[in-house]
């Protein structure tokens, strides 16, 4: 069947335990969202399936229990085809954590390509499996759609060398031991958001994005380009996060394996389920329950004291990077949502010329910055689904119009 006007494109998000897909409009001028289906705690007890409509109303939100991502990925197909949404597909983009040193842009996906993500499935053993397993399964519902992978680390790949590089022998830098950095496909959105928004002479300027979420990380960007991250050679690194640690000192895993004879799994559970705000607290890894605890629970506030202390520290080191600061972006579900976290990251910060309204950032502004504030501070939501669309409508030459097929 023919699509009547434009094209529909599929994007495929797969976390750990999580998946998001979405379907987009794609016209001549425009790409526009229409549905939006998230599972929640995929392989684990008391899941979630929801659907949101371009607006954000919800259609629909029921208790599911599903095995694995690829019967996720059709559970959500039947929604959007018991209701015709998917009645024709032109082709799907999928968020793919890692692409090592092969991918600097998006691929379509080709046998060879496939063979390579296999290949660096060590890089991100909790993420590419589950990506991998997307690709297969749309593949089987829909044999002949064109695929695109959309790569996190892309953006970083053109780092400067010695922001990409450990102290390590070079041999094991070689071999891809380097810092590749995460969150690419975020802040490659919000770049093109502020151009829209304040235009290119300030998306070109020295920025510090800063996306907080259940991920957390930072970026410096100069004239457009990745210039240092926090993220390293997994996402494990850098800023505290809901469940994971951040930076670490290596004597810490190495007592870990020695001393208290953890099991390499065990370690791996550890570090991406167990550490973080979830870890510190004792309670919750969700910053808002955290923020509800902190007057009562002194783990939970010294929790929100170390997410908070640990980015501020980072942020001096990102400016300190690009000789100065322009313009901060706040973004990811807690930069945009918790105007305390926000107040508290850029605290005591009129040195670096970081002045925040305390009305503005209460109320959620686009921007949150005083008018005596030499930094423009500002709050932006971001879109890695559209990014996605965008990147595979590019890479597949898709224009509007009618369907070929």
């Amino acid at each position: 069947m023919r699509s009547p006007d434009g094209k529909r494109i599929l994007t495929v998000n797969s976390g750990s335990s999580s998946l998001k897909c979405a379907l987009f409009h794609a016209s001549s001028d425009s790409t526009v969202l229409l549905r939006i289906g998230i599972l929640d705690r995929i392989g684990l007890e008391h899941g979630r399936f929801r659907v949101y409509d371009g607006n954000g109303l919800s259609l629909h939100d029921e208790p599911v229990s599903l095995p694995d991502h690829p019967s996720a990925l059709k559970h959500t197909l039947a929604w959007f085809s018991s209701r015709q949404e998917t009645w024709h597909l032109d082709a799907a983009g999928h968020r793919i954590v890692h692409g090592g040193t092969a991918y600097t842009q998006p691929q379509r996906i080709t046998p060879a390509v496939l063979a390579t993500l296999n290949q660096l499935i060590p890089l991100a053993p909790m993420h590419i499996p589950n990506e991998l397993a997307a690709i297969s399964a749309l593949s089987q519902e829909y044999p002949h759609l064109p695929q695109v992978a959309c790569f996190d680390t892309a953006f970083h790949r053109h780092m400067p060398r010695i922001a990409q590089l450990y102290g390590l022998p070079r041999n094991l830098t070689d071999e891809g031991i380097l810092r590749y950095g995460f969150h690419g496909l975020s802040y490659e959105y919000i770049l093109g958001e502020l151009t829209r928004e304040a235009g290119p002479e300030t998306a070109s300027g020295r920025l510090v994005i800063a996306h907080l979420g259940n991920g957390s990380s930072m970026v410096a960007v100069h004239r457009r380009a990745s210039l240092d991250t926090t993220m390293g050679f997994t996402p494990l690194g850098g800023l505290v996060m809901s469940t994971r640690p951040g930076d670490l000192d290596p004597g810490v895993l190495l007592y870990l394996l020695n001393e208290q004879r953890i099991a390499p799994a065990e370690l791996d559970a550890l570090l991406n389920r167990q550490s973080g705000l979830l870890g510190v607290s004792g309670t919750s890894s969700d910053m808002r329950d955290l923020l509800s605890q902190a007057t009562t629970d002194p783990h939970a506030a010294e929790a929100v004291d170390l997410y908070c202390y640990i980015a501020r520290k980072t942020l001096g080191g990102l400016v300190a990077v690009l000789g100065g600061l322009d313009t901060l972006v706040f973004t990811g579900g807690i930069g945009e949502n918790a105007a305390e976290i926000r107040q508290r990251i850029s605290a005591n910060m009129a040195f670096l010329g970081i002045e925040i309204h305390a009305a503005r950032n209460e109320a959620g502004a686009s921007v949150i910055s005083s008018d005596a504030s030499r930094v423009t501070v500002r709050v932006m939501k971001t879109d890695e689904e559209m990014m996605i669309a965008r990147h595979t409508i590019a890479v597949l030459g898709i224009s509007g119009g009618a369907s070929d097929e």
